[in-house]
């Protein structure tokens, strides 16, 4: 269930999933395997030439849809390069006329993130910042397997490092992905979260209908 619009989330879920320690903890052991996407591929490599050899500080903004929160990132850290991925090309390909900004430091990409952050862990990446704001929740429990702490990029989104900066509006969403990071160790800090400004369509969305957001903040090691 895709909740890319301002309704309320609606789950068959009172708490933490059953099977979350248990789907963590196997993605832990066992790294995945799949073949990566040609186009996140292409993507990747992309990234790498716009890099150029960049040893300052990274920023990742995964999930960055139509890429506002990228390009306002890019100009609260203009000293960092940030790069924004989201696996739509309808999203992806609205930047540049909607939302783009005049600075140089930032790069919108269309590409799978379950394949971009293996081929970034791979490469040696490592960040200094990495946002997830509104992803999609999948709010069913029979969907707990496509929530980023429930899949196999769990891993890989871990050996990045960074600090984590995840938002949604699903407060379950947020305390199962804590929960995934206890597990692998990791301290972490959830709260409400309210700004006098948004800095996504889905922040401004949600905050219009009354929705409140709820952060969590973690360094990744």
């Amino acid at each position: 269930m895709n909740t890319g619009n301002s309704k309320w989330v609606t789950s068959n879920q009172n708490g933490p999933h059953e099977k979350l320690p248990e789907l963590v903890q196997r993605h832990l052991a066992s790294p995945s395997q799949k073949p990566f996407s040609e186009h996140t591929l292409t993507a990747f490599e992309q990234a790498q030439a716009w890099l150029h050899g960049w040893q300052g500080p990274l920023i990742l903004d995964s999930c960055c849809g139509v890429g506002e929160s990228t390009a306002n990132l890019a100009a609260l850290y203009p000293d960092a390069r940030v790069i924004g991925v989201d696996k739509s090309a309808l999203r992806t390909g609205k930047h540049e006329a909607n939302y783009a900004n005049s600075n140089a430091n930032y790069l919108v990409l269309r590409a799978d993130l379950k394949d971009f952050w293996r081929l970034a862990h791979q490469a040696g990446w490592q960040l200094q910042k990495h946002y997830l704001l509104y992803p999609n929740p999948w709010p069913k429990s029979m969907h707990v397997k496509r929530r980023w702490h429930g899949s196999a990029a769990f891993a890989d989104l871990l050996k990045l490092g960074g600090h984590l900066t995840l938002r949604s509006n699903w407060q379950l969403y947020v305390e199962e992905f804590a929960l995934a990071l206890a597990i692998a160790g990791i301290d972490t800090e959830v709260k409400p979260y309210a700004s006098s400004e948004a800095i996504t369509p889905f922040e401004r969305k949600y905050w219009a209908s009354g929705q409140q957001s709820w952060q969590l903040e973690a360094q990744l090691r």
